[in-house]
């Protein structure tokens, strides 16, 4: 996944918490815990980014840690949490941080 120009799917909304945040689907109405504040930092940033491996090289982590965000990448990929970056412009979805229907903010 480290080349997949990926984002935020626009039906999931972050929930920050002290161990990380919440990510909910609107319409799977799926929940995943992202357990570490460096995930999220690196999921909030994807859509900046042309791919995974710049988000990474942006947030500074660490290159020994990228197959453990490899793996939770793809995993919040396979949950449908994120989506192909081509996917959110289709969908309209130009800014990442906007307001979900709940108020929490992606």
């Amino acid at each position: 996944m480290l080349d997949s120009s990926l984002g935020l799917h626009p039906q999931v909304a972050l929930r920050p918490e002290p161990f990380g945040a919440l990510a909910y689907h609107f319409h799977t109405r799926k929940l995943v815990f992202l357990k570490h504040p460096d995930v999220v930092r690196v999921v909030r940033s994807l859509a900046d980014h042309a791919t995974v491996a710049d988000a990474l090289v942006a947030c500074e982590i660490d290159e020994r840690r990228w197959p453990s965000f490899d793996k939770a990448i793809t995993s919040l990929y396979e949950s449908d949490m994120l989506c192909e970056s081509t996917e959110l412009e289709a969908s309209g979805v130009a800014d990442t941080t906007a307001e979900s229907p709940t108020g929490t903010v992606r």
